[in-house]
């Protein structure tokens, strides 16, 4: 969907009454139970929302003053919650969220940990963060290389530019700004960066962006273990299954990318188990079912229900 999309729908959905929103919501929840994925949609919910005490909400805003500042985050919001009704309580924080609240709070983002219940994770920003096309490539015709482009605001993405910007075969740069003396390297377009078999995936002020559409496409997925996740589920990815894992440190970055370009197999192997996880996230009914269910229970736990 363009922007332009995204944000005309979002719109016209705040011409919908509540009673008709309700009636809409009422339906798809019907729905949960016919749906033949339905085992799959309960594992889900619980894993986003894994509340399983009641709770107060008595100081949280309604959803009629959730701040519309964050428009894509508050147009998320808005389809998940409008057919609760405008004055349902409900804790949120939009933005990338790196803490566990002290309250059951809807997030995007939360750190991968035990003890991390009181993060609801909804589908939130999802017009920047579920966006990926089809890569025409295959792993077998790509270049015979490593690629990352990404703005340096933490230590290990500066680290693997001082480590590999200037390699003789990876094409390794930082964008905009400078690491230390080195320079930014231009701008690399997705369609650009999946020329290459090897894609690195570094973790910014959350999440990797670039770890949903490179997983989705021919490349194999290199990046250390992931420290937070969203409505992606980045905290059941499996190394070795789904992608190649580094060393903190990034230090194995050159032997993994050896090894892999000589078991070209086991290559493959992982890109389509990445694939197949992608395609758990691609059916829009079902993604609209578990959103309303994850805050039915939020609903419901808090008494409002």
């Amino acid at each position: 969907m363009s922007a332009a999309a995204f944000y005309i729908k979002g719109l016209l959905r705040q011409l919908i009454p509540h009673s008709v929103a309700r009636r809409q919501l009422d339906s798809l929840l019907r729905k949960s139970a016919r749906y033949s994925g339905h085992e799959d949609i309960d594992w889900r919910v619980d894993y986003y929302n894994g509340l399983s005490k009641e709770f107060d909400v008595s100081t949280a805003p309604c959803i009629r003053d959730v701040s519309r500042q964050m428009s894509r985050y508050y147009l998320d919001l808005d389809e998940s919650s409008r057919g609760f009704g405008p004055n349902r309580r409900l804790n949120y924080l939009f933005g990338d969220i790196c803490e566990v609240p002290d309250v059951p709070t809807v997030v995007k983002s939360r750190p991968i940990q035990a003890g991390n219940e009181n993060s609801i994770i909804l589908k939130l920003d999802k017009l920047r963060h579920f966006k990926w096309s089809a890569d025409p490539i295959p792993f077998r015709d790509k270049k015979t290389s490593a690629v990352w482009r990404g703005i340096p605001q933490t230590e290990q993405r500066r680290n693997l530019v001082r480590m590999f910007h200037d390699h003789p075969s990876f094409n390794i740069g930082q964008s905009r700004q400078f690491v230390d003396e080195i320079p930014p390297k231009p701008p690399l377009t997705h369609a650009e960066q999946k020329e290459y078999k090897f894609f690195v995936s570094i973790e910014g002020n959350d999440v990797a962006t670039n770890l949903k559409w490179a997983l989705a496409s021919n490349m194999l997925v290199m990046a250390p273990l992931p420290r937070y996740e969203t409505w992606f589920m980045e905290g059941l990815l499996e190394p070795a299954k789904h992608f190649v894992l580094l060393k903190d440190d990034l230090s194995d970055l050159e032997e993994k990318v050896d090894y892999y370009t000589t078991h070209t197999e086991e290559a493959e192997d992982i890109i389509q188990n990445a694939h197949a996880w992608i395609d758990l996230f691609t059916d829009p009914l079902k993604e609209r079912i578990i959103a309303a269910r994850v805050l039915e229970k939020y609903f419901r736990l808090s008494g409002q229900l």
